[in-house]
């Protein structure tokens, strides 16, 4: 279910029979780093993104000049 109000989205995998949950992680966390890029660059912040080996990756804003 998605609030677009709120940005809420709420589902059920029915304990993995619809995939794997951590696509669903790998999604979300890939949503999350555009999402911080894009308000980033709006407000005028350099902004670099480095994968890590765990899978997470780290984003560098950089602020004032």
């Amino acid at each position: 279910m998605c609030q677009i109000e709120t940005g809420q989205v709420q589902y059920d995998n029915y304990e993995g029979r619809w995939g794997d949950p951590t696509q669903l992680d790998r999604f979300l966390q890939g949503y999350a780093v555009e999402a911080a890029k894009q308000e980033a660059r709006r407000q005028g912040y350099s902004v670099t993104e480095q994968p890590l080996a765990d899978g997470s990756v780290r984003l560098t804003v950089q602020v004032g000049g």
